[in-house]
């Protein structure tokens, strides 16, 4: 079973940077497409980014295209989001997920599931 930990939210002014890392335990990530999902209170957890198990092709929604940049290590087992020019619209809490079918974009497309971290931006 593949266990997933995100870690490096926190709080930042708008125009800040983070970078949120998703570490995974238990089977390697390798062959899994993985994703980035975020849930503001009060609304659906929706799509943010995703990435192929290759690394060779990555997903945006168009909320977050040219300010974010999803990677993955392989030796390290290891997702990130790279988040710059952050908006207070951005505030969530961020989960990262294994892939297992379906649309990338879909939240039920993805199997395991992160504890989530929390991103807050203020103006």
């Amino acid at each position: 079973q593949v266990q997933l930990v995100e870690s490096g939210g926190g709080s930042v002014q708008t125009g800040g940077s983070l970078r949120l890392s998703c570490a995974a335990s238990g089977p390697t990530l390798n062959s899994y497409r993985m994703g980035w999902f975020r849930q503001a209170p009060g609304k659906e957890r929706e799509f943010v980014s995703a990435i192929s198990w290759s690394g060779g092709s990555t997903y945006y929604a168009d909320a977050v295209k040219g300010r974010f940049t999803i990677s993955r290590d392989s030796v390290k087992n290891t997702v990130y989001l790279q988040m710059n020019s952050l908006k207070p619209e951005d505030t969530a809490v961020y989960y990262c997920a294994s892939h297992g079918a379906g649309s990338y974009y879909l939240r039920s497309s993805y199997y395991y599931w992160g504890q989530g971290t929390q991103v807050t931006v203020s103006s």
